[in-house]
């Protein structure tokens, strides 16, 4: 039973860089896809970068492209996402999911542990 707690969201500009964290407990990244999906006020959650078990990233969301990059740190147990260049439409609560030995879906049906969400603002 993993327990997933997202971080290092925040408020910045148009054009700054976020990076969130993702840290697992009871479980180890090394045997779980993560995904990292962010859900916007009256929208439905949406999928933005996702890594599998063995460590092989799904094609991140056309909108990021590009301006994203996900990553894990084995020794921390720890998943990143770093975003450069933000815009006001990446604005969005964050969540990171996993799902033990799964293959980075970009389908939130899929994964069945999630964190509490980190928010994310950005200013124009």
């Amino acid at each position: 039973q993993v327990q997933l707690v997202e971080s290092g969201g925040g408020l910045v500009q148009t054009g700054g860089s976020l990076r969130l964290s993702c840290a697992a407990s009871g479980g180890s990244f090394s045997t779980y896809a993560v995904g990292w999906f962010r859900q916007a006020p009256g929208k439905e959650r949406e999928f933005v970068a996702g890594i599998s078990w063995g460590g092989v990233k799904a094609p991140y969301r056309d909108s990021v492209k590009g301006r994203a990059t996900i990553s894990k740190d084995n020794a921390k147990n720890t998943v990143y996402l770093q975003v450069n260049s933000l815009k006001p439409e990446d604005t969005a609560v964050y969540f990171c999911a996993a799902k033990l030995y799964g293959v980075g879906r970009t389908s939130a049906a899929s994964y069945d542990y999630w964190g509490q969400g980190t928010q994310v603002t950005v200013s124009s």
